[in-house]
């Protein structure tokens, strides 16, 4: 890390990503969005970014920001923008992004690219915010980005902004499945409407219960994704990679979000590498071992 006149002029940072344990749908509230009910657990698949002060009043990003059309349409932008209005820096910021995280992929990819430019900003501006000031900012820009500032396991409710503290999920080893195809969050939740009546939904009481018991069996029961009956009865092949998964031995397997993700729990990380293994052999998609992650602060 580089230093002038005392003070931090880069900063590197890693942004995780998430997959949902339950995600309930309440009804769809006034102001357009749907009411949720999830639990979240953060995952060591993570993208890194690079910030570097500028003397000069810009923003400068480069790396692999593909899905907008422009760069200020980026959330890593638009979080650096927000972040130098908001407290009047008169400096820039030059913020290599390295990808890893699919896009479009139920596994708040671009969420956690703006949550981690936030945090880094706040390091690398010395500006010692709090961590609910981090979020309400986050919040302006994407309702799962003060979950990806907090990380760890967290309850998110309202439209995913309000976090409440859980148990923490113990350390497992996960599997994940990315089909090479893409998902449109807002078309599964403007479609959900669809299904709503037949789908079953997860109980978040029962699934608290069993993260404070640190019971695997019993937190692999209570994982539910009520959009999964949107995306699947669309793209049926990630009803194909579920049961492949738990033929293979898989504790659990569920989609991520809106998916397409596909997530395994596995027993530990030699049965995950072999899953893993398996798992490529019968479809094209981006397959990764990785486990479940701490919170950040």
């Amino acid at each position: 890390m580089k230093f002038w006149a005392g003070m931090k002029t880069m900063i590197t940072i890693n942004g995780n990503a998430k997959i949902n344990l339950t995600l309930d749908i309440l009804g769809k509230r006034t102001d357009g969005y749907h009411e949720v009910s999830m639990i979240m657990q953060s995952i060591n698949l993570f993208d890194t970014l690079t910030l570097q002060k500028l003397d000069e009043q810009k923003i400068i990003l480069h790396g692999d920001v593909r899905g907008v059309a422009r760069m200020q349409d980026n959330l890593v932008y638009k979080a650096a923008q927000l972040f130098l209005d908001t407290y009047k820096i008169h400096s820039g910021v030059e913020i290599n992004l390295t990808k890893r995280i699919p896009i479009a992929a139920g596994l708040a990819g671009g969420s956690t690219d703006a949550a981690a430019t936030l945090r880094g900003l706040d390091k690398l501006f010395e500006t010692n915010l709090s961590v609910m000031a981090l979020c309400e900012m986050g919040a302006k820009l994407g309702s799962d980005i003060p979950f990806c500032i907090m990380g760890g396991t967290m309850l998110a409710t309202g439209r995913g902004e309000i976090l409440s503290q859980v148990a923490a999920m113990p350390q497992t080893s996960l599997v994940l499945v990315k089909p090479k195809f893409d998902v449109s969050t807002a078309w599964v939740y403007k479609n959900y409407h669809e299904v709503e009546k037949t789908v079953v939904h997860p109980d978040n009481k029962q699934m608290r219960k069993a993260l404070l018991l640190k019971d695997i069996d019993k937190i692999c029961n209570c994982m539910g994704n009520v959009l999964e009956y949107v995306t699947i009865g669309k793209y049926p092949q990630i009803e194909e990679i579920k049961q492949k998964l738990y033929s293979y031995g898989a504790k659990a397997a569920m989609m991520s979000g809106s998916g397409p993700t596909v997530f395994a729990v596995a027993e530990d990380k030699k049965q995950a590498e072999e899953i893993a293994a398996r798992i490529r052999n019968d479809f094209t998609a981006d397959v990764f071992v990785t486990e479940t992650a701490a919170e950040n602060f």
